[in-house]
């Protein structure tokens, strides 16, 4: 009914159910989970195949990407890990040639790594084969689609990030 007739509308269903599916998994926050596991795990087969590199691997290599040297706990910060987590896969990045590790001249105490020539290609050959994932995932929509999908995803993140704020807050 209408709002002119002085009753309220019927409230927008928060799910849309479908009988096969438990109602937790019928959740938007459900489906969006599954299609970013299916995602990271097929990006995960990808760079090991291409490139050798495991899931953190390949992260640390697309997050130092061809920026300058900076430092390991910025890095760590960059890819939502500890310094610690971090530690053995940078030392395996810098035992194969992808990665190097310089003192900081403006801080000694601090380390700085970055890609070599080596590690320059491997991010290459990330960037390449993330491309064109996203272009097999993507090709399906029209112009209008994909405007609108990123639009509805920013939205639905920045809700994301007040959510989580909030739990912190209330943690």
């Amino acid at each position: 009914m209408s709002q002119k007739s002085g009753k309220p509308a019927a409230p927008v269903p928060a799910v849309v159910y479908d009988a096969e599916l438990a109602p937790i998994t019928a959740m938007t926050s459900s489906r969006l989970m599954v299609l970013a596991n299916l995602l990271k795990r097929g990006a995960i087969l990808r760079y090991k195949r291409l490139a050798g590199l495991s899931s953190v691997e390949f992260g640390l290599v697309a997050s130092l990407g061809r920026r300058p040297p900076m430092s390991v706990v910025r890095l760590a910060e960059a890819v939502g890990m500890d310094k610690g987590q971090i530690s053995r896969s940078l030392a395996e990045l810098v035992s194969r040639k992808l990665v190097a590790k310089a003192a900081n001249p403006r801080d000694f105490r601090e380390t700085l790594v970055y890609l070599t020539k080596a590690g320059l290609a491997a991010h290459d050959v990330i960037v390449a084969g993330a491309q064109e994932r996203n272009r097999l995932l993507l090709e399906q929509l029209s112009r209008k689609e994909l405007e609108t999908l990123l639009g509805q995803i920013d939205r639905l993140t920045a809700t994301a990030a007040q959510m989580l704020a909030a739990e912190k807050d209330l943690g």
